[in-house]
C-alpha cells in the first residue's frame, strides 16, 4: 500500500481522499480495507506489476540466450570457412602448377561460393536452392581436382521454396571427399540425394573409402562432423534426426530436418 500510493499516486487519488487520513496499522485492522480496498485496489495491480516484472525477466533472458546462441553459430560458421578455403586452394594450386585450362574455371567457381560464404550464408537460414548451387559448385572444384579418381553423384527433387541452416550440408560432403577419395588410390564414389517430404528435407550421402582409414575414423571422430552436430543442436533443437553409418568399406549419413 505505501508503495503503490506513492508510486501512482494518480490512480489511488479517490481512494486517498476517503481514506488517506488512516494510518498504516489502522488500515491493517480495518476490515473494509482487508476484505474490499486490499484485493480491489492493491493486489490486483501487484499482481499484474509481479507478472510484468516476470515476463520481461524472461524476455531478457530469451535475449541474450539468443545472442549467446547466435555468437556461437558464428564462431561454428568461422571454423569451417577456413577448412574448406584450404582444401579448395589446394585444388587451384595444383592446377596453376599444371597450367591447366580449367584453373580459370575452378576461379570462376570459387569467386561464387566466396561471395555466398562471406554474404548470403550469414543468415540463421537461406533458401535451400543457394545451398544446392552451392554444393554444385563444389563438387565440380572437387570434379576438376580429381578427374576419373571420383565417381560423384548428385540427385536435388527438391523444387519447393525452402529454408535451410547455411554450410550444414557442405561439412558432410567435405568429410566425404576429405576420409573417402583423397586417400583412395583406386576409384572411389561420392553419392549425394537431397529430397523432400511433408514436412522434412532429407540429406543422404554415401562414400567409398579405403580400409586404411578404417580404425583411424572409429577412434576420432572427425572435427566436421562434431561441429556439424554442434550447429544442429542449435539450429534444429528436437526437430532433426542424424544417422551416420560406418562399415569397412563405406561411410553414410542420413539426416532429415524439419522444414523452415
Amino acid at each position: 500500500m505505501s508503495f503503490l500510493e506513492k508510486a501512482y499516486p494518480d490512480c489511488y487519488k479517490v481512494f486517498l481522499d476517503k481514506n488517506g487520513y488512516l494510518t498504516f496499522w489502522e488500515r491493517v485492522f480495518d476490515l473494509k480495507t482487508i476484505f474490499f480496498h486490499l484485493p480491489l485496489f492493491y493486489l490486483q495491480p501487484l499482481f499484474f506489476l509481479v507478472g510484468l516484472t516476470f515476463y520481461e525477466n524472461q524476455y531478457k533472458l530469451s535475449k541474450i540466450r539468443e545472442q549467446k546462441n547466435a555468437v556461437e553459430l558464428k564462431a561454428l560458421k568461422h571454423q569451417l570457412n577456413p577448412h574448406f578455403l584450404f582444401n579448395t586452394l589446394n585444388n587451384l594450386y595444383v592446377l596453376s602448377v599444371e597450367k591447366s585450362d580449367k584453373a580459370p574455371e575452378i576461379i570462376e567457381k570459387l569467386s561464387d561460393i566466396l561471395d555466398y560464404m562471406l554474404y548470403g550464408s550469414d543468415k540463421k537460414f537461406v533458401p535451400i536452392q543457394k545451398e544446392i548451387e552451392l554444393i554444385e559448385n563444389y563438387l565440380a572444384l572437387e570434379q576438376v581436382r580429381y578427374e576419373d579418381r571420383v565417381l560423384v553423384s548428385f540427385k536435388n527433387s527438391i523444387i519447393e521454396n525452402i529454408k535451410i541452416a547455411p554450410l550444414l550440408l557442405l561439412t558432410f560432403i567435405e568429410n566425404a571427399f576429405k576420409h573417402g577419395v583423397s586417400q583412395e588410390l583406386k576409384m572411389a564414389a561420392v553419392k549425394i540425394d537431397l529430397s523432400s517430404e511433408k514436412e522434412h528435407v532429407i540429406f543422404n550421402i554415401f562414400n567409398t573409402k579405403p580400409l586404411s582409414t578404417v580404425e583411424k575414423l572409429i577412434q576420432k571422430k572427425s572435427i566436421g562432423l562434431i561441429n556439424v552436430e554442434q550447429q544442429l543442436n542449435l539450429l534444429y533443437p528436437d526437430a532433426y534426426d542424424l544417422k551416420i553409418e560406418e562399415t569397412s568399406k563405406s561411410f553414410s549419413v542420413n539426416l532429415k530436418l524439419k522444414k523452415h
